[in-house]
């Protein structure tokens, strides 16, 4: 399970990462092309909704997983 987490945080962090390239690419030449700006916008929305896909699929398979008893909680106890 701990891999599992490890590939899904490591995703979600590559998401990102592509989200942030979008943002901070060098706009187009001529600002009369908005092609290429729909395309910026495009490729950054695109980015950060598998980032939010990916984060909540990982919580609700964490949920899961300790609903079922394959993870068990380990915080520190109570005094």
């Amino acid at each position: 399970m701990g891999y599992f987490i490890a590939l899904f945080l490591l995703l979600i962090i590559a998401s990102l990462a592509s989200a942030g390239f979008f943002m901070l690419r060098r706009p187009p030449e001529h600002p009369s092309d908005d092609a290429q700006k729909s395309a910026k916008q495009r490729g950054m929305v695109r980015a950060l909704t598998v980032r939010i896909a990916l984060s909540v699929t990982l919580f609700l398979c964490v949920l899961l997983s300790w609903q079922m008893g394959w993870i068990q909680p380990t915080g520190l106890p109570l005094k």
